[in-house]
């Protein structure tokens, strides 16, 4: 394919710069701090001054990677942003992750797009349920995993049982490089385990500039805390006696995990999370394609779309097709072709995006993400090459659907704006568009993963389209994958029926397990074209 202007990068030249990179994602349950913590890395590498609070407590701003309307109001995530910035030598890629479970299906694209993750637990809660089901994801993807305990500055349990935790549950051996002085709720500091010093923290008014440190040998933190330091230090040495001293090549192959003690909205902690991100987390390594060949990063470019978004920026209502650089060198200019449809690709309007703030990119490398402006022709899954041979990553999956409702326009005179408002949803993969002969192009079908995906949805058809929707639950509960498009009349009944997705595939929706079964006593030919949808099928 031909370039706008041809790309002068040698091979050592995108190594080194692929080198320098430091791609991850922050996983957790709800309320456990993702934003918070987000905005603490953002602040110790100094891209901002000062931090912002997701709940908007007084005098402090909201925090800039969650910019639609309904997340200021509610003080969640519920879009994943991507921030870069440079930290010391190294360029670090942080995409944001929605933590509310509804959202689940996007957190798994941008899982598909990072080489590390962030595991944040709350030191009152340890692991729950929505942090085991992204684990589960990390694990089936060999992404190396660092533990960050957080909120140590509130009440919460035994630091020993909150390892013991992770161990028990997911198998996860930990490999704690900081140590918890003062027990949670009384945060004194931590004992770094791999020099014995003690680094005490320095409040800062509200938590929203970077909290100071300092560093004691092991006789003055003993003088000064006491019994407080001499627990951390026995503690410290049962770790030793059970399997608990680091070793990279168990963090690399995703057996065991480094472990850090902070709190997020102090900023405690959180510059040696960032440290250790560079020091430690894995660069990018070669991507496998389509047909499990490795990518190499010095190949021409290459990368894959994991997530579309429109009117991050209201003023111009654009849309931003975000992609990973899998190889190569990307230069803002050159025309990529688009895998799926074989169509050129003009990149004339690139850019680095940190939450709503922009500005224009020129080159990017292997690890880096970059948004794609006006990117109207691109969906999640496509990747994007340059040169011959063609290169083709594996498609993003979709997940199973839970939850179901016809939509309609509530005002007819603002079809054609549902319309389009329907085929932008579609296109970013907000909820799942349904349809069937049965209903009509008119009457799509919204599926999601959770309910407030259809809150989303519906919030942004009026915001951005002006276009009130009508929804009408449907009482399916059980969803199958029809493989034979010969058995859709007998699946098609009162209780059940098939519609198509987006990608084609046929979905039978049943009221509940007995409407299933009793088609399958009825009609067992049937049985061997109705497949599971699993959620973790990545």
């Amino acid at each position: 394919m031909t370039t706008a202007h041809p790309v002068t990068a040698s091979s050592a030249d995108v190594l080194r710069e692929a080198g320098r990179r430091r791609t991850f994602a922050v996983i957790s349950h709800p309320d456990a701090g993702k934003s918070t913590l987000t905005e603490a890395l953002a602040l110790h590498a100094q891209v901002i001054s000062e931090a912002g609070a997701v709940h908007g407590k007084a005098g402090r701003r909201g925090v800039v990677s969650d910019w639609m309307e309904m997340e200021k109001a509610r003080g969640i995530s519920i879009t994943s942003a991507a921030l870069q910035f440079s930290y010391g030598d190294a360029v670090v890629n942080l995409l944001d992750t929605p933590g509310h479970s509804d959202f689940s299906e996007d957190t798994y694209r941008v899982l598909a797009a990072v080489d590390s993750a962030v595991m944040l637990l709350d030191a009152a809660k340890g692991l729950e349920p929505q942090t085991l089901k992204l684990f589960d994801v990390c694990r089936h993807r060999g992404i190396p995993v660092i533990t960050f305990i957080n909120k140590w500055d509130r009440p919460g349990r035994e630091a020993l049982a909150l390892c013991d935790e992770l161990v028990e549950r997911i198998g996860l051996q930990p490999m704690p490089l900081t140590w918890p002085v003062g027990e949670a709720g009384h945060f004194r500091g931590v004992l770094d385990r791999r020099d014995g010093q003690f680094i005490r923290y320095a409040r800062t008014a509200g938590g929203a500039t970077a909290a100071g440190q300092e560093r004691l040998s092991a006789a003055q933190a003993e003088a000064e805390e006491g019994a407080d330091w001499v627990r951390a230090v026995e503690e410290a040495d049962l770790l030793s006696a059970s399997d608990g001293d680091f070793d990279l090549a168990r963090f690399l192959d995703a057996t065991a995990t480094p472990v850090l003690f902070g709190s997020a909205v102090l900023n405690f902690g959180v510059k040696h999370l960032l440290d250790l991100l560079v020091e430690l987390a894995p660069e990018p390594t070669p991507r496998a394609d389509a047909q499990a060949k490795p990518r190499e990063l010095d190949a021409p470019f290459s990368a894959f779309v994991f997530k579309v978004q429109t009117g991050m920026d209201p003023s111009h209502r654009d849309q931003v097709a975000f992609a990973r650089v899998c190889s190569g060198v990307f230069e803002r200019g050159m025309v990529v072709t688009n895998a799926t449809t074989g169509k050129p690709f003009a990149t004339k309007y690139v850019q680095q995006v940190f939450g709503q703030q922009r500005s224009t990119l020129d080159t990017a490398y292997p690890g880096d993400v970059i948004g794609l402006v006006n990117a109207t022709a691109l969906r999640v899954g496509d990747t994007l090459y340059t040169d011959k041979p063609a290169v083709r990553f594996p498609g993003l999956p979709s997940f199973a659907p839970a939850h179901f409702a016809v939509a309609r326009p509530a005002d007819l005179s603002r079809s054609k704006q549902f319309r389009k408002g329907i085929e932008q949803l579609e296109s970013e993969g907000v909820v799942q568009i349904l349809r069937s002969l049965r209903r009509g192009e008119a009457a799509p079908v919204f599926a999601a993963v959770g309910p407030m995906q259809f809150e989303v949805a519906s919030h942004r058809l009026v915001a951005e389209f002006k276009s009130p929707v009508r929804l009408e639950p449907l009482p399916y509960t059980v969803v199958r994958r029809l493989t034979d498009p010969a058995h859709r009349s007998l699946v098609d009944g009162n209780r059940s029926e098939v519609l198509t997705r987006t990608d084609g595939v046929d979905l039978a929706l049943f009221a509940d397990s007995t409407t299933l079964g009793v088609l399958r006593r009825l009609h067992p030919e049937v049985e061997a074209a109705l497949e599971p949808l699993v959620a973790g099928n990545t």
